[in-house]
């Protein structure tokens, strides 16, 4: 089973491009939202990063095993920690455009998400969406994307940001978080945008080492190479899952 994990601010939109172009029939793939993007945010829960990994745990637990999960920005990281935690389950894992990285501090924007009060104040601004359709553009969303999901960034997906990088200090991730990175299964896959504005090169490639985990880089692509790049990123899973 595949098992698609999409990042902030994203929903399983994301995915759409690529499962045409893998041409997989709903029985053979999964690509929840995470709760609150896109979707209701359950009553008690916290959207903290403890809480999405639980959540993506019980996603992976519920199909049984033999998983080969791909994640992207956010996704990307519970993808790792799930992962981590759960070896078990997957058979093969990749992620794209964003890992656990304790030398990493964040973007300027996952800063201000970060901080009370210049937030909420930031969220505010997201609310305009005449305005946020093509910053999110400006920022590497693909046209046909950023149509998609923008219109989905509501006050529940706002909110829910905001609690998902306090709890993680912006993107700082120590601890138990890096050192699980120990436990992730052999067949793993790093698929990165060459000029993402959010991630520099240079952390996948950190990672790539420590880990050693192949790295692939599409030239001129940004954050969003995922869904810039389908063909060639099929074309890697493909080959990654075979």
């Amino acid at each position: 089973m595949k098992l698609f994990i999409h990042g902030v601010p994203d929903t399983p939109h994301l995915w759409e491009p690529l499962i045409s172009v893998l041409d997989l029939s709903e029985n053979d793939y999964r690509a929840p939202a995470l709760p609150g993007f896109g979707c209701a945010r359950p009553a008690g829960f916290s959207a903290t990063k403890e809480a999405y990994t639980d959540w993506l745990v019980g996603q992976m637990e519920d199909i049984g095993g033999g998983i080969d999960i791909v994640g992207h920005d956010w996704g990307a990281l519970l993808t790792l920690r799930a992962v981590s935690l759960r070896p078990d389950l997957v058979r093969t894992w990749c992620v794209t455009n964003a890992v656990i990285d304790p030398e990493y501090r964040g973007h300027a924007m996952a800063r201000r998400w970060a901080t009370p009060i210049l937030g909420e104040l930031v969220m505010l601004g997201m609310r305009n969406k005449k305005r946020l359709l093509p910053a999110m553009i400006a920022g590497g969303m693909p046209k046909s994307l950023a149509k998609k999901e923008v219109p989905l960034i509501d006050k529940t997906m706002r909110q829910s940001i905001l609690d998902l990088y306090r709890s993680a200090d912006g993107l700082r991730f120590l601890d138990d978080w890096v050192n699980g990175l120990a436990n992730l299964p052999q067949r793993g896959q790093l698929f990165w945008g060459e000029t993402d504005p959010y991630v520099d090169l240079s952390v996948a490639k950190r990672f790539s080492e420590r880990w050693n985990v192949p790295l692939h880089v599409e030239t001129g692509a940004g954050h969003w190479a995922c869904a810039e790049r389908t063909t060639e990123f099929a074309a890697l899973l493909q080959s990654h899952w075979a």
